[in-house]
């Protein structure tokens, strides 16, 4: 019995100090800052909405969540940067459906948003408001189209940028209803819609939150939502799809992705504490002020759907001949 002491008494030890190993060896993610790339200038639709995210994982999790904005490209500057990152789960991107068009629409990438990323989780569905200027004569959506036939080429639309979800949306507005609308690019939302404010373009196909105090001041006019329902923000303002076009339907939406590679056991735990964000009150509350609504989908899910996003652009692409090189 004696002799069994020491060597019960060295058992014990061992096992606290492998006790003690285990989590030096083993750090839990995360163990440092993480970079969550924003692939637009601050102060955007895309910049708010990381901020906010980035905020809520980092009092989730524990380590801060720093926003690197890389703008430039068509968001095609922060995309590569993160596909060339390592797959550590430190170097994240702010995805926007705006790069799911990219591909179709740039000749030649230096990444494959199908190839370069996994998901990681998605965010939220954001509709496109149609407004236009108090001077144009038309209240709704039917009236746009019958004063366009009127006037075929004299209604003029500005958007962020060529490409863009706004440019899009107007461009397939205009194929499905057989009308010629001129495209005015702007650099960037808030001076497309204050060329709209000053009435030196007629309509645009903007987001909620950069018009909505506009409208609300009647110093824009509303006219439709591009979601396939109407907006909890605006359950007054009919869809596009309700109105004229029955089918019509071009939401923009965000997610977060890693670079292909990243170990599941994060993608895991980015992605549920990421849909226990967006199931919050208050973060739920957040998104149907600026008329989005909550997507939840597993890291598989959300790998499949940017799939079939970037089917889906590539023929909205190819329908209104869009092109950007």
């Amino acid at each position: 019995m004696n002799m069994q002491k020491p060597f019960l008494r060295c058992a014990i030890l061992i096992a606290a100090f492998a006790a003690l190993a285990a989590p030096a060896g083993a750090q839990v993610y995360p163990a440092r800052p993480v970079r969550l790339v924003v692939p637009f200038p601050p102060g955007g639709p895309a910049d708010i909405f990381g901020r906010l995210v980035a905020i809520k994982l980092g009092q989730a999790l524990g380590e801060q969540f720093v926003v690197d904005n890389r703008g430039g490209g068509n968001g095609n500057i922060g995309a590569e940067l993160v596909a060339r990152a390592a797959p550590d789960g430190y170097t994240l991107l702010l995805l926007p459906s705006a790069l799911a068009a990219n591909a179709s629409l740039y000749s030649k990438l230096p990444y494959s948003l199908t190839r370069d990323f996994t998901g990681v989780a998605s965010l939220g569905t954001f509709p496109l408001m149609l407004v236009t200027h108090p001077s144009v004569p038309a209240k709704s959506v039917h009236e746009l189209i019958a004063l366009a036939k009127a006037k075929p080429g004299e209604l003029t639309f500005a958007s962020a940028g060529s490409g863009g979800g706004a440019h899009l949306a107007a461009e397939t507005f205009a194929l499905a209803s057989g009308i010629k609308l001129v495209h005015v690019p702007y650099k960037g939302t808030g001076p497309a819609v204050l060329g709209v404010l000053g009435g030196q373009v007629s309509l645009m196909f903007a987001s909620v939150p950069s018009v909505l105090q506009h409208v609300r001041a009647a110093k824009l006019t509303a006219l439709a939502v591009t979601s396939a329902q109407r907006s909890p923000a605006l359950p007054e303002l009919p869809t596009i799809a309700e109105q004229a076009l029955p089918g019509y339907e071009l939401v923009s939406w965000f997610g977060m992705v890693a670079p292909a590679g990243t170990a599941p056991d994060i993608l895991k735990r980015l992605n549920a504490e990421v849909r226990a964000l967006i199931a919050a009150p208050d973060f739920e509350a957040r998104l149907k002020d600026e008329g989005g609504q909550p997507l939840s989908m597993t890291p598989e899910e959300f790998t499949a759907f940017i799939r079939r996003e970037s089917e889906r652009w590539a023929k909205i692409v190819r329908d209104v001949g869009a092109k950007l090189d």
